[in-house]
């Protein structure tokens, strides 16, 4: 059966929230690999939480801004909701950290995994957008994965090429 797609706003809400989330969780993640193994998982925990505070609140004020209006409790609701995908950006990071933290990963191994967990799931951005839109993935959805996923890596070369 397939998936009724969402409105345009929606699933626009709701991909902006995943590539911001991923994007500053990734962001992060690349400087902690000199820190304590709380620091980290504070770090990451916590830019989680404020990037989803601030997405919601950002899309908040856009939507009611469209719409000319202030924005019902349903529709503030709806923003929580559609900005959870920076959440889960945080989710994977922080239970890699806190395996460090109980001594079953070093914290270099578990940045490392993190890193790649985001890196795969900036590129898996192009098959969400295709299923929000009710669409099939095909081969052009791989190459713009394989793409985005060495675009992600590059920027997180230039990243720490500049900033260390």
């Amino acid at each position: 059966m397939p998936r009724t797609p969402l409105s345009a706003e929606d699933y626009a809400s709701r991909v902006s929230a995943y590539v911001y989330g991923n994007v500053l969780i990734l962001a992060a993640l690349v400087p902690l690999h000199n820190t304590s193994v709380v620091h980290a998982g504070l770090t990451i925990i916590g830019t989680g939480l404020s990037t989803f505070v601030a997405h919601a609140f950002a899309e908040s004020v856009g939507r009611s801004t469209r719409s000319g209006r202030p924005l019902t409790k349903m529709e503030r609701l709806a923003e929580l909701r559609d900005s959870v995908p920076v959440l889960t950006s945080a989710v994977i990071p922080a239970a890699l950290v806190g395996l460090g933290a109980l001594g079953w990963i070093d914290l270099r191994t578990a940045l490392m995994l993190a890193e790649i967990w985001v890196v795969t799931r900036i590129a898996g951005i192009t098959y969400i957008i295709t299923r929000l839109r009710g669409e099939r993935p095909n081969r052009g959805t791989l190459a713009a994965s394989i793409g985005l996923a060495l675009i992600a890596m590059v920027v997180v070369a230039v990243k720490l090429l500049l900033t260390h």
